[in-house]
């Protein structure tokens, strides 16, 4: 449709308007053009209507989407009345702006000489933001152009301070509003990854400072958002840039789309698009100007280590210089958790080598991938940043395949917030916080990361989400048993608050049916904490208070029937742990872990190794041999500590921190000098711990707890807490200092989560007094807590 520049009336210039809204032939950019002419022809006839000597010396300037030429039909016509002499400027205003009004248009105008205008862009972030678009509609064109090129020449020079600010304004939006690939109801201006932030990006960009990514796909996620919210307007005949319910079967209806469904997708890969885009622009902001600051005080970046094979480096997770990425399928998991652990990001030029380069997993997993998965999925707040970055990289696809099917996939209910993929996510993110209530952390992770993946076949969720559990964990190596579990909880993950909700809780068969399903206390503990993290991501209606408070009571009710389940054994020696132990003297062997058809459930995982130390029994050697390890950079996976008459065995499986496996005669040789004191361990591994606390995020608390009614013939004490190195030996010299013997122990890390059982009793060899069960608890609690003691939950 052609437009004329010349005067229409008011009512000329509506009927016009009205027929571009309702041509079916345009598409949204025409549209949007089209409109922005026509506007331009209408107030560039209404300001030369002005006498000539009541507007010289004036400029309409058309900023924000309509300077874009991106008019919406639901759009107001921002404009700036540009005045560069003295005088009244009330008979132009008058004379542009009361036939506007008049016309019921939204109109958002001002009225400034340059200098108020280029004033108010140097101390109002918006208003700099939009004289970025500023264009020539009528007038003074040479006073337009110097607005535009002041207005750029200041943004540039403030962009240091303007900048930061800036993306504090970005960051709170997402926070308040939420991201638009994962809402159900979306704003497609505000959210973040919507309209909102590709004009920062065009801000940060026109800034010098920092560009962002050089792809198209960002303009071609832009024009679809423009086209929704174009169809939105004409949709609801107003203004409206959330797409609600009740509207998006129209909307896509007018983008010929299959259902709300289809086009709720391509809005969220549009925002996933644009949002990462802007995670990458402003990492590279702040990278600039912190560059800039350390050229003022001539400081260097420095690599600092955060796991085999990848390092930090000016805040970003980078592969190190001598790794090998073809060699290595474990590499893009284990730097995935390294990088969320400590609440960074990984570099997209590392991303792009990852998901290029490193082989797949084989099947089933290693141990070591599925602890690094593990280790990720309980990393807190660094798992959502990084998970987008994995499913950006196509990364998640590949290790899940089931996950395509959720991906963007809305839930049509007033209880849900996000779409089922970031439900998943934020599930996992708030079952990391409860992972010290339970005995198996890794179960719950993992069962929360995939509760919902049924929701992406035909019929009950639940019941098609147990089969695909069963089988995902066969593919990451669980043990039967363990897959069997994890299909449990997903076929059971709506049990408990639909059974406290819905059923009478004084009815002996509402709590039968609980106890049938669960089986055990450690299942129902398992499911509970579910439970919680599947309803406190939902939404506050799904975990309100009162159903908070329903789903306790039924749980506690099942916890006291289930109160006489007894506790697993403990592991036995190998013959040849016995043997070394019958010699009594002190003995240190290494050899590989065993593979799974050897009987042992660890898969011979990366760099897995059994380290066996045998020594006289004494106090104290248990947190002895743990820190001589934790000097060799050995993470322990599993330990276990057993006495054999006078004789200690302290069997351990380790994964060395960086490439080689333990070193047998240097280990022999270490542990020996710490037994005879001539190696000091508590002052290097405290500076070894104070580097790690400076690059991992840890976000729940520690725990130290007794576990009554676990042994006849011992106290107990459990203590779960962020693994660390020299955490062993922290607590268990702690321990010892207290004046009580280790008499066995089980300890496991389980991903990032360490779980330390300590069989204590006294010189006598029996279980501790009140007193001396308080004393223990207190020496732990300090030990996990640090030098104060904070953030710890003592249980007694």
């Amino acid at each position: 449709m052609s437009v004329t520049t010349r005067s229409p009336s008011a009512e000329r210039f509506l009927a016009l308007r009205k027929a571009i809204v309702d041509d079916d032939t345009l598409g949204a950019a025409q549209r949007a053009l089209t409109l922005s002419e026509l506007a331009d022809g209408w107030l560039a006839r209404l300001f030369a209507d002005v006498p000539a000597k009541v507007r010289r010396g004036f400029a309409l300037v058309a900023v924000g989407g309509y300077g874009r030429q991106e008019l919406l039909p639901g759009s107001d016509l921002d404009v700036l009345l540009l005045v560069n002499r003295r005088g009244d400027p009330g008979a132009v205003a008058d004379a542009l702006f009361y036939p506007i009004w008049d016309a019921g248009l939204a109109l958002d105008h001002s009225v400034r000489t340059l200098d108020q205008a280029l004033d108010m862009a140097g101390h109002d972030l918006k208003v700099a933001l939009g004289l970025i678009d500023a264009r020539h509609v009528a007038g003074d064109d040479a006073l337009t152009e110097k607005l535009r090129s002041d207005a750029r020449d200041g943004w540039r020079k403030q962009a240091g301070t303007r900048l930061p600010e800036l993306e504090a304004m970005c960051r709170d939006r997402a926070a308040s509003v939420g991201e638009l690939a994962h809402l159900l109801e979306p704003d497609l201006v505000q959210a973040y990854g919507g309209l909102r932030d590709t004009l920062a990006l065009r801000a940060v960009t026109a800034s010098w400072i920092a560009d962002r990514p050089r792809t198209g796909t960002v303009d071609v996620a832009r024009q679809w958002l423009l086209t929704v919210r174009d169809a939105l307007h004409r949709a609801t005949g107003r203004r409206q840039d959330r797409l609600l319910f009740e509207d998006q079967d129209d909307v896509a209806v007018r983008l010929g789309l299959p259902g709300a469904d289809a086009m709720l997708r391509r809005v969220a890969e549009a925002g996933r698009t644009i949002a990462y885009a802007s995670d990458v622009t402003w990492r590279d902001v702040e990278r600039t100007l912190a560059g800039r600051q350390r050229r003022g005080r001539r400081q260097q970046l420095v690599r600092r280590p955060l796991a085999d094979g990848i390092d930090e480096y000016d805040g970003e997770a980078v592969l190190s210089r001598d790794v090998k990425p073809d060699r290595d399928a474990v590499l893009p998991l284990r730097s995935a958790a390294a990088a969320a652990q400590a609440g960074i990001v990984l570099s997209p030029q590392t991303l792009a080598r990852l998901a290029a380069e490193c082989p797949p997993l084989p099947e089933p997993w290693p141990a070591s991938a599925r602890d690094a998965l593990v280790s990720l999925l309980g990393a807190g707040p660094g798992i959502v940043p990084v998970w987008d970055s994995l499913e950006a990289a196509g990364l998640v696809v590949r290790w899940f395949p089931e996950w395509e099917r959720i991906r963007y996939k809305a839930t049509r209910t007033p209880v849900h917030r996000h779409t089922v993929d970031r439900h998943l996510v934020e599930t996992a993110l708030v079952a990391s916080r409860l992972t010290r209530r339970v005995a198996r952390p890794d179960l719950l992770l993992l069962a929360a990361l995939v509760h919902d993946l049924g929701k992406g076949v035909k019929g009950d969720h639940s019941e098609a989400g147990e089969q695909i559990a069963v089988k995902l964990g066969a593919r990451l190596g669980l043990t039967d048993a363990d897959c069997a579990t994890l299909g449990r909880l997903v076929r059971h993950h709506l049990l408990l608050p639909e059974t406290a909700t819905r059923r009478d809780p004084d009815d002996p068969a509402t709590l039968a049916t609980v106890v049938d399903a669960v089986g055990t206390r450690e299942f129902l503990d398992l499911l509970a904490c579910l439970t919680e993290a599947d309803a406190t991501a939902a939404g506050p209606v799904a975990w309100s208070p009162l159903r908070a408070r329903l789903v306790g009571d039924l749980v506690e009710r099942t916890r006291r029937v289930l109160a006489g389940s007894a506790p697993p054994a403990l592991a036995r020696l190998t013959p040849e742990q016995a043997a070394l132990a019958a010699a009594g003297e002190l003995a240190v062997r290494v050899a590989p872990a065993p593979s799974p058809a050897d009987g042992d459930g660890d898969g011979g995982g990366h760099g897995l190794a059994v380290v066996t130390v045998v020594a006289p029994a004494r106090r104290g050697l248990l947190g002895t041999v743990a820190g001589v390890l934790a000097l060799h950079r050995l993470d322990v996976r599993t330990a276990g500590a057993y006495t054999v008459g006078d004789t200690a065995v302290l069997v351990w499986r380790v994964v060395p921190r960086r490439g080689g496996g333990p070193d047998e005669v240097r280990l022999r040789e270490d542990v020996g000098r710490a037994l005879g004191g001539s190696l000091d361990l508590r002052e290097r591994l405290a500076a070894r711990a104070a580097e790690w606390r400076g690059r991992v995020i840890v976000h729940a608390r520690p725990r130290v707890e007794l576990l009554r009614s676990v042994s006849a013939d011992a106290t107990v004490l459990e203590v779960r807490a962020h693994d660390e190195p020299g955490l062993l030996h922290r607590v268990a010299t702690a321990v010892s200092a207290a004046g009580v013997a280790i008499r066995a122990a089980v300890v496991e890390t389980l991903g990032s989560e360490a779980i330390d059982v300590f069989y204590l009793v006294d010189d006598a060899g029996a279980p501790l007094s009140a007193a001396a069960e308080d004393a223990a608890v207190a020496a732990a609690t300090a030990a996990v807590g640090g030098d104060d003691g904070d953030d710890v939950t003592p249980s007694p």
